[in-house]
Parts: structure tokens; sequence; C-alpha cells
């Protein structure tokens, strides 16, 4: 890829991260009550397909699978936020470090964290009334997620939500000695 246009899509997807961090709580450590309510938080991955592509639906886009790969990324995000208590893209490594990581293409992902939500259905509400997280739920080449939550109660907002979107991997193509003689190249 050119260098230049590495830079550019490095700093769209930079810029891109950084506007889709979705806080609905502030700051304020989690109370007695909330801290109740945190043990019954659960993600629900059947329900984050249904809404996923019912939402994607309602725009005329294509369905998404749930990708372990992707859901193993979300988790460790979520899990990273947990730890450090703050909500950020960059709590697990830069976004695009750890797209390039899992050998995803970094024009092809998104990402959306929140913090605070006690459902699969808050976290999507959320991010559907949030600009940057709203064009990310409707990325048109998205074909394949990963959904994961974090609890820890001590931290200000207990439930730590990550949610990657990716599309199909780009297709490598071989290329191989053209015809004998020929000396060209041919690509498959």
């Amino acid at each position: 890829m050119d260098k230049h246009l590495f830079r550019m899509a490095t700093l769209a997807m930079t810029l891109l991260a950084a506007g889709c961090a979705s806080d609905p709580r502030g700051a304020a450590p989690l109370g007695a009550t909330a801290t109740a309510r945190l043990a019954t938080v659960k993600l629900d991955t059947v329900a984050a397909t249904r809404i996923f592509n019912s939402y994607r639906a309602s725009h005329g886009l294509g369905p998404v699978k749930l990708d372990p790969t992707l859901t193993a990324m979300a988790q460790r995000q979520a899990n990273a936020m947990a730890a450090a208590n703050t909500l950020s893209h960059d709590a697990g490594g830069s976004f695009v470090s750890r797209v390039h990581g899992a050998g995803l293409n970094a024009g092809r992902t998104a990402e959306n964290v929140g913090g605070g939500y006690y459902s699969t259905e808050e976290a999507f509400a959320g991010w559907k009334a949030s600009s940057g997280h709203d064009l990310n739920l409707r990325m048109p080449e998205a074909t394949r997620f990963g959904i994961a939550l974090a609890k820890a109660p001590q931290t200000q907002y207990g439930a730590w939500w990550a949610l990657v979107i990716a599309g199909e991997p780009e297709r490598r193509r071989e290329i191989t000695a053209g015809p004998f003689g020929t000396g060209a190249p041919a690509i498959r």
C-alpha cells in the first residue's frame, strides 16, 4: 500500500475511533443500587445479533454474523477498559495496532465502546443515538462482528462494552509465472 494512502487510512481510523467513545453515566462511582443491578447484567449474543441485523436491514444493509476472532478482540478491549477504569479506544493499545495485530484491514474495521449500559439492548440504543457509533453500525461493507462485556463493580461504569465490526478480509491475489516463455505474471 502506498505510504501516503496508509497514513491517510490510519488517520481516518484514528479520528473515527476517537469520536466513538460512548459515555452515558458521567464520572461518578457506582452507588449501592447500581452495584446490585450490575450483578444482573449479561451479554446476550443472540439478542445482539438480532438487534444489529434488524437495524442494518431497516437501513437496507446486509446482515452481520458473530465472529469469534472479533469477539476475542472486543473482549480484550472491554477487559482493558475495565482494568484501567477508562472509556477509551486506546485502553488495550491503539485501535489501529490492535486491528493490524489481529490481521484485519483497518479500512474495513470499526469499534464502538461504551460504559454503564445494563443490557445488550441499552448498549445498542446508546450506539444508535451517537452519530459516530451509528455510522459504524451502518458500515456498508460489514459482514461480521464481535461484542463483549466486562464487569468491574469498583469502577465508575461497572459495565464496559466493546463492539468490533468488520468486512470480509481482502483476498490476496496470487502472482504466479505466466504462460511459459511470455515473461508475464499471471494474477489469480
